[in-house]
C-alpha cells in the first residue's frame, strides 16, 4: 500500500494481490464514506446505525473514512488550522463533583487551589498568546457559575485585551444566567464555552450537582446574548457508543459553533482515575463523526489529544480544523512549536493575520501537581 499527498487530501493506492476481496472492500468502504460526506455537505444527517458504522470502520477502511472527513472540512475551512490558548485563571475548589475533574472541591481538588487573577496577569497572558498568533484566548474558572467579582475581573480583562491586542476571546465560566450572559457580550467576550460532556443519559453517571439540562440552558442563554457558543464533550467517559452518538446529535440540534473534542485523560484522585485512555483509532473516527454532524462548526482536538492520539494526532487534522496549544487547565500539553511544526509536517497551514508568531512568547505549559486533600 502506497499513500500519497496532494492538495486534495491523501490518496491510497492498493497494490494488485491474490484475492481482490481486500481491495474491493476498501472501495466499497470508500464510496459509503463518500456518500456520507456528500449528505453532510447537503445539510443531511446521519442516522443513527450510520453513525454505528463511522464508530465501527475497519482498520483497513481510516483512512478512506478520514478522506472523506477531510472533503467536510476543507469546504468549510480549508487546509487552515487555527490554533486556541486556554488560561485557568481560577484554579480548583470548584463545588461541583464533576467525576473527570481534578478541581473538583468533593473528590478534594487534587489540582490544588489558586485565587483569580487580576486584570494585568489575564492581559499578559493573552498578549503572549496573541503573539504566537492564537486566533483565540480563553479565560476558565473552576466554579458553578461566576460570582460578580469573578464578572468584574474577566470583563475588564476583556476590555484591556480588545483594546491592545487583535484576537478573539471566549470565556468559560460555568453556569451563566441571562445577565451575566449579557454583561460578558456587552464587555467584549465573543465566544462562551459550556460542554455537555457526555448524553443526557449518561450524564448523572458523571456529574450529579447539576444537570445536563442546567447546562443546555447555558448554552442557549450564551447564543441569545449575542456569543457564539462553543460547546463539545469527553470521549472516552465510560459511556456507550449510542451515548456518544447521542452527544453528538445534541450538539447538531443546538447549532453550536465551535465543538472541542476532548478525549479522558484520567487524573490521579478523581472517580475517573482508573479509566482507560481510548483507542487512537477510536479518537480518530469519533472526530470523524463530530465532522458529518457538525459540517460547518470548528471541530477541535482539545484536552487529551497528545496521550490518547499519541503517533496519529496528525491524522486529527483531516476531520478537525482547530487545536488548542501550549497545555490544558491542570495538564501539560505541546509547545506551540511543536504543533505549528505538526501543521505544516502534515500539510496544513497555520491561520494567521500575515504577522510572524513570535514563538519565545509563550512556553510549553506543565501540569499541575497533585494535591492530596490533606494538603488543602
Amino acid at each position: 500500500m502506497l499513500i500519497t499527498g496532494s492538495s486534495t487530501g491523501f490518496h491510497i493506492h492498493l497494490a494488485p494481490v491474490a484475492c481482490a476481496s481486500v481491495p474491493a472492500m476498501t472501495a466499497l468502504a470508500a464510496n459509503t464514506w463518500d456518500a456520507f460526506a456528500a449528505r453532510s455537505l447537503a445539510g443531511e444527517a446521519l442516522t443513527r446505525s450510520e453513525c454505528l458504522e463511522v464508530l465501527h470502520a475497519s482498520e483497513d477502511e481510516l483512512l478512506p473514512l478520514l478522506q472523506a472527513a477531510f472533503r467536510v472540512r476543507r469546504e468549510y475551512f480549508g487546509r487552515k488550522v487555527h490554533i486556541q490558548v486556554l488560561e485557568n485563571a481560577k484554579v480548583g475548589a470548584c463545588p461541583e463533583d464533576c467525576g473527570f475533574c481534578s478541581q473538583s472541591a468533593p473528590q478534594g481538588s487534587p489540582a490544588g487551589k489558586e485565587p483569580m487573577q487580576s486584570v494585568e496577569s489575564l492581559v499578559e497572558s493573552a498578549s503572549k498568546a496573541a503573539a504566537i498568533q492564537a486566533k483565540r484566548f480563553c479565560m476558565v474558572t473552576a466554579t458553578r457559575g461566576p460570582s460578580e467579582r469573578d464578572l468584574d475581573v474577566i470583563c475588564e480583562a476583556a476590555k484591556q485585551i480588545k483594546e491592545k491586542y487583535q484576537i478573539e476571546l471566549c470565556a468559560s465560566l460555568g453556569l451563566l444566567t441571562e445577565a451575566k450572559a449579557k454583561r460578558l457580550a456587552e464587555a467584549g467576550i465573543d465566544r462562551f464555552n459550556h460542554n455537555l460532556e457526555t448524553s443526557e443519559n449518561y450524564y448523572d453517571k458523571v456529574v450529579t450537582t447539576h444537570s445536563w439540562a442546567d447546562r443546555v440552558n447555558t448554552v442557549k442563554l450564551a447564543k441569545a446574548s449575542g456569543m457564539e457558543t462553543c460547546c463539545g464533550g469527553i470521549v472516552g467517559l465510560g459511556e456507550s457508543e449510542e451515548d456518544l452518538i447521542d452527544l453528538v446529535f445534541a450538539l447538531r440540534e443546538l447549532e453550536v459553533d465551535s465543538v472541542p473534542v476532548n478525549f479522558l485523560d484520567p487524573r490521579p484522585g478523581t472517580a475517573l482515575a482508573a479509566h482507560q485512555r481510548i483507542n487512537p483509532r477510536y479518537a480518530l473516527r469519533a472526530l470523524c463523526l463530530f465532522r458529518f454532524l457538525c459540517p460547518k462548526a470548528d471541530v477541535r482536538i482539545a484536552g487529551g489529544r497528545e496521550v490518547n492520539l499519541r503517533s496519529l494526532q496528525p491524522l486529527a487534522l483531516y476531520p478537525a480544523n482547530s487545536m488548542f496549544t501550549s497545555g490544558y487547565l491542570t495538564t501539560g500539553g505541546n509547545a506551540p512549536t511543536d504543533d505549528m511544526q505538526m501543521i505544516a509536517d502534515a500539510g496544513f497551514e497555520l491561520e494567521f493575520d500575515g504577522i510572524e508568531p513570535d514563538l519565545s512568547a509563550a512556553a510549553r505549559r506543565v501540569s499541575l501537581p497533585v494535591v492530596s486533600p490533606s494538603a488543602n
